[in-house]
């Protein structure tokens, strides 16, 4: 069914995503520290920025700082966004986009935005399948058994479907971001694209970790359908 030809442009496949993956990474850190020197026209740190966005929403959700660097989140369930070092007291424009982006998630869950409802329901699921899922498929694929290395890549494609509901949720987060920082004034109007390009950046991450996740999954397919066929 697959035969070296599939193993081949599975192979080839794998090395163009990885490369892609260290672009992705090199140009997020590129693009941050090019607008990290370009200030907001507002003056306001991204702490600050963010406190007032979300008293604006009437959340309450609080602000931390953490260590590291692009290390920004936000954790429903502590109810904390969390915002590195770099991006905390900054007042640059990266800063704030970034800030601004984790202020979206947080209007999302507030919101019930339904998205990240799917995504929260998967993660399970998810969190099972990047784990276990390729053992399971060795293990059935050693002992010949396809129904066993079929569970592994039903495990697995909770995990895909995981990352491309998060590329919707990430994308909107930044658009949420982005209407917060020109409709609260923290940004001018020549900004934006300034802004939006650190948050396309970071966008592409997640689609390069989708395209990742799909290609790991028909490796998996394909070595399950390799144990059927010796049955």
């Amino acid at each position: 069914m697959y035969g070296y030809y599939g193993y081949d442009t599975l192979f080839l496949a794998v090395i163009v995503v990885f490369i892609l993956g260290i672009w992705a990474q090199i140009r997020v850190k590129n693009t941050y520290k090019k607008y990290s020197q370009e200030y907001a026209s507002s003056g306001v740190t991204a702490a600050n920025m963010a406190e007032r966005m979300l008293s604006e929403h009437g959340s309450s959700v609080q602000v931390t700082m953490i260590p590291g660097s692009l290390t920004d989140n936000y954790n429903p369930r502590t109810g904390l966004v969390s915002l590195s070092q770099g991006t905390y007291g900054s007042t640059s424009v990266a800063a704030l986009a970034v800030a601004a982006h984790e202020i979206g998630h947080v209007m999302q869950h507030q919101e019930g935005y339904i998205p990240i409802k799917i995504r929260n329901a998967i993660l399970p699921a998810a969190s099972i399948g990047s784990t276990a899922a390729p053992y399971i498929v060795i293990l059935g694929a050693i002992m010949g058994s396809y129904n066993l290395a079929m569970i592994g890549v039903y495990l697995f494609l909770a995990m895909l479907i995981f990352q491309i509901v998060t590329l919707p949720v990430e994308l909107n987060a930044s658009g949420r971001g982005l209407e917060m920082l020109e409709s609260g004034g923290y940004i001018s109007y020549d900004q934006r694209g300034d802004a939006k390009a650190v948050l396309r950046a970071a966008a592409m991450t997640y689609v390069v970790a989708a395209i990742s996740t799909l290609v790991s999954f028909l490796r998996l397919l394909m070595i399950a359908g390799n144990s059927r066929r010796r049955n």
